[in-house]
This record gives structure tokens, C-alpha cells and sequence, in this order.
């Protein structure tokens, strides 16, 4: 993802509460009940591969190889918290979810899959897939990627269904997508 600018930071931000999560029951024991209780159900919401390699870090494991068979998501979120055990300066800070600071990368990368950049669409088809399991707003958001990479524009359409937040998100998106398609 280094080829598009703020992917990283984009899978960071979208993710941040939940490395702060794991860092902080690792540098806090007494709170890795909790932590167990929110693997459990993120393995069940299809992300076994990263909660193994997060069980390899909670049993003291740090090499390169806990990140084999990872996807490039992963791996960022691996990263993350390792550095963040490391050196917690490093976190990435948790934000209310900001429409119009998500929008920016997410157009970038949208734009980059329309015009043919695989990277870009494989990284936007997994965060999509990501976005459906979140639930609500960010299900139908993530239900829309496909459509927006295809060239739809219409406001009404894309956001149907959706609730305020999600409304603002997809605008948000689409002033930056014709942003980008002005320049």
C-alpha cells in the first residue's frame, strides 16, 4: 500500500481503538479477559489469521514469521501493535469517526481502482469487506465501493438506507472524488 498516499493511515485510524485495545491488555494483564472476550468475537467475525498472530504476541512472540500468511491489513495492525508495545508514543490516536477525514483516502483509493490500479482495488475490495462486517452505516458503505469504483456519483442512491453519519460520508467522499477528478 505504500503507493497510495494514506492507506496506511486510513487502515490506522479506521483501526486505532482497537490496537490501543491489545496494547494496553498486553502492558496490563489483569485487562486480557477483556481482550480474550474481543478476539473471541472478532475470530468469529472472519479474522482468525490476525487474532493468531495477536495470540502469538499475548504468549511473547515478536518475530517477523507471526506475520506469515497475513493480508497487508493485518500486518499493518500487527505492526502497529508492536511498536506500540514497543514505544506506546507510537499509537496511532483514537478519533471520533470523521467523515471528512476519511473521505480523502478513500476517494484516492477508489479513484486508483477505477482507473485500473489492481493494488488499490484489492485493498479497497478488503477494506469493503471489512466495512460489511462493522455492521449499520459502514455495512452499506462498504456495500457501495463497488458502485463508486464504477463511476456511480448520485448521492440519493448511494446513500440509501443509510443514517446521518453515513449520509455525510458519502458526500463527504463524493466532494473529494470530483476533487480528485478535476485535477
Amino acid at each position: 500500500m505504500a503507493q497510495l498516499p494514506g492507506a496506511v493511515e486510513q487502515v490506522l485510524r479506521l483501526h486505532a481503538a482497537f490496537i490501543h485495545g491489545v496494547v494496553n491488555a498486553l502492558r496490563d494483564r489483569s485487562q486480557l479477559p477483556r481482550l480474550h472476550e474481543h478476539l473471541k468475537a472478532a475470530e468469529e467475525a472472519g479474522w482468525g489469521r490476525l487474532v493468531a498472530a495477536i495470540r502469538q504476541i499475548i504468549d511473547g512472540k515478536r518475530g517477523e514469521d507471526i506475520k506469515l500468511g497475513l493480508d497487508e491489513e493485518d500486518r499493518i495492525l500487527v505492526d502497529a501493535i508492536l511498536r506500540g508495545l514497543d514505544n506506546p508514543a507510537t499509537l496511532p490516536p483514537v478519533q471520533q469517526p470523521d467523515g471528512a477525514a476519511a473521505a480523502p483516502g478513500l476517494a484516492a483509493m477508489i479513484q486508483a481502482a477505477g482507473s485500473g490500479d489492481a493494488k488499490a482495488f484489492a485493498a479497497l475490495a478488503n477494506m469493503a469487506e471489512q466495512m460489511v462486517k462493522a455492521g449499520g452505516d459502514m455495512a452499506r458503505m462498504g456495500g457501495i465501493m463497488r458502485r463508486l469504483v464504477d463511476g456511480e456519483r448520485d448521492a440519493d442512491k448511494l446513500s440509501k438506507g443509510m443514517g446521518p453519519l453515513g449520509r455525510e460520508l458519502v458526500l463527504n467522499l463524493l466532494d473529494e472524488l470530483a476533487k480528485l477528478r478535476a485535477h
